[in-house]
């Protein structure tokens, strides 16, 4: 059902309920020409719309007959196909936003969707590398392999050593431009300032805001931009971003996890390693070091502290196991 394209405000189905398809596209437009969503962000609030219009559908439902209990026989039919409980409180929540915006629009007379609540899951802790094995990944193998090409080696080294310097998500990594650039034909939303060794980003919700950039990011960083050549047919887009693919245009986030990967391997690591992989490393061996919350919290643009408190698990999960093998008296007696 979902299209190949970034139509995201598109009606949602021919054969949805005529109100119910009405507001998911009004409700769908709003959330990407006032909200600003990101695309990726949008194809998921028009996929679980999608859903909640076919299931509306299937009951011979619209919109005014919604009520508590379809929503909750929803979810739980959710939970019986093996939905995971992370995914279901996400399609809730794209349900709740649009019913709760009918309701301001006068569409319903009560908010459905008030007293459904998602199955509590248990909130995985991020997975860090140590230390010993993110500086492995950033610095690289001690000797390049023969016959790599010297160009995707710097590429991947200096895309390794940003992410793990400055906590970037792989999005903002990928929007980067070497430069800030502002012409008719592309606007920077993120760059690099040199001098200054500080990386701007846009991240969640078209947020700004500035990172420092490490001494050794910056020379993989002008290492890898002395051998960057955009070709003379790319777009101003491609020709102003910091990273290019293979073929000259801005690299793709699934380009970058891919030379992750093969780095990884490279270097030795245990296992693989995805982008959020060294966010998250930033962000545990930062808050293990300095212990202060808010300023991790301001590095990765959380907009609530409750979501970087996450890492003081980690970061008790660490001290736990340095007690565990130092303290005399933590060994079982044998």
């Amino acid at each position: 059902m979902e299209p190949p394209g970034p139509a995201h405000a598109s009606p949602p189905a021919a054969d949805a309920p005529p109100e119910l398809a009405r507001a998911c596209h009004e409700h769908l437009k709003r959330l990407e020409q006032v909200r600003r969503l990101a695309p990726r962000t949008l194809v998921n609030y028009r996929r679980d719309l999608l859903d909640l219009c076919r299931r509306a559908a299937q009951a011979g439902l619209d919109a005014p007959s919604l009520q508590a209990r379809h929503l909750r026989a929803w979810a739980a039919a959710l939970h019986g196909q093996g939905m995971s409980p992370r995914a279901i409180a996400a399609r809730l929540s794209a349900w709740r936003g649009l019913l709760r915006w009918m309701g301001a629009q006068g569409m319903l007379a009560s908010d459905p969707s008030r007293d459904v609540h998602a199955p509590r899951a248990q909130r995985p802790l991020p997975k860090a590398l140590s230390v010993e094995h993110a500086v492995a990944l950033a610095a690289g193998p001690a000797a390049a392999a023969a016959g790599v090409d010297p160009r995707s080696a710097a590429r991947a080294r200096a895309i390794a050593e940003l992410l793990y310097s400055s906590g970037l998500r792989v999005s903002e990594l990928v929007g980067l431009d070497a430069r800030p650039v502002r012409e008719p034909d592309h606007v920077s939303l993120g760059w690099i300032d040199w001098q200054a060794a500080e990386a701007h980003v846009l991240g969640k919700g078209g947020k700004r805001r500035v990172v420092p950039v490490g001494a050794q990011a910056m020379q993989a960083l002008r290492a890898w931009l002395a051998l960057r050549e955009a070709p003379p047919q790319a777009s101003a887009a491609d020709r102003a971003a910091l990273f290019l693919g293979p073929r000259g245009a801005r690299i793709s986030a699934q380009r970058v996890r891919e030379e992750l990967r093969r780095r990884a391997l490279e270097a030795g690591l245990p296992g693989p390693v995805h982008p959020h992989m060294l966010r998250h490393s930033f962000a545990s061996h930062l808050l293990q070091s300095s212990g202060d919350l808010r300023a991790v919290q301001e590095l990765l643009g959380h907009a609530s502290v409750a979501s970087t408190q996450i890492y003081t698990r980690l970061d008790f999960q660490h001290l736990a196991q340095v007690y565990d093998q130092a303290h005399p008296r933590a060994r079982k007696p044998r």
